[in-house]
């Protein structure tokens, strides 16, 4: 299996601190956002690569981030340039997968996730859970959260089986309190319908639009998260994750969070 972090957008809502550095490279607690995610990936014996897409904008500051960061991990870490240069011509997320499997040639189960969240979930857990029953998808119970804040989420049901048997994109009316998060495992089998996905012109940004789409053509089933999970969409979402990994180093440094 080889793991896939989307880091290839340009963090728009996040400017001026995402002006001349990407997203998942901006600073959390000490390192940066993607180095975090890379501590969750690196112990998960699954994993043979870790694929990081970037875009030709940030290429760079990537270029020099790596080698520092690659002695710290077992692992192999690859760079992919989508080629993209503004926001207005990226690929997207789901355009952006299907670009690393045609370049890098995959043929090896993915695991795919946002370069710009922080997770605090084993991913292990989250891969046997995919080995158990197939393709897989990280889900977050929002029951203590504002209905309406729920509603800007892809929203997920699930069948006693943990079977996705609803999905819904930003539903005015959520059905359920279960959210559906970047973090994704897809069988190498089902790669073609990436493609068949993105030449029906569908969405090629928002990954939530491809599982709702997907759903209804293969078995796809949930994994509910247990611990906590932070979308670095805004200053306001950035600044309360600084402040919650800040006060978890302070009481267990050098330790991955729960």
């Amino acid at each position: 299996m080889k793991a896939l972090i989307l880091g290839a957008g340009y963090g728009v809502r996040l400017y001026p601190l995402t002006k001349n550095t990407p997203k998942p490279l901006l600073n959390i607690a000490g390192k940066s956002v993607i180095e975090w995610t890379l501590d969750l990936l690196s112990p998960v014996k699954d994993i043979s690569e870790i694929i990081i897409v970037v875009n030709q904008r940030f290429y760079e500051s990537y270029q020099n981030w790596l080698p520092e960061v690659q002695k710290k991990f077992k692992k192999k870490i690859t760079l992919i340039n989508d080629g993209t240069t503004t926001n207005d011509n990226k690929l997207g997320a789901v355009g952006d997968i299907k670009f690393v499997l045609d370049k890098c040639g995959i043929k090896d189960d993915l695991l795919v996730i946002a370069g710009d969240n922080l997770f605090g979930e084993n991913i292990a857990d989250v891969i046997k859970c995919y080995k158990k029953h197939g393709l897989t998808i990280a889900l977050k119970n929002m029951k203590d959260v504002d209905r309406q804040l729920i509603s800007q989420y892809s929203v997920v049901t699930l069948d006693n089986e943990d079977k996705v048997i609803d999905f819904e994109e930003k539903p005015p009316d959520p059905k359920s309190t279960l959210i559906a998060v970047c973090l994704y495992v897809f069988p190498a089998k089902d790669f073609g319908l990436i493609k068949e996905y993105l030449d029906g012109y569908l969405n090629p940004d928002a990954p939530g639009y491809y599982i709702q789409w997907l759903h209804k053509k293969r078995d796809v089933f949930g994994y509910v998260m247990k611990h906590h999970w932070f979308d670095i969409g805004d200053i306001d979402s950035y600044n309360e994750a600084n402040d919650f990994y800040t006060k978890r180093q302070k009481k267990v440094p050098g330790k991955i969070i729960n």
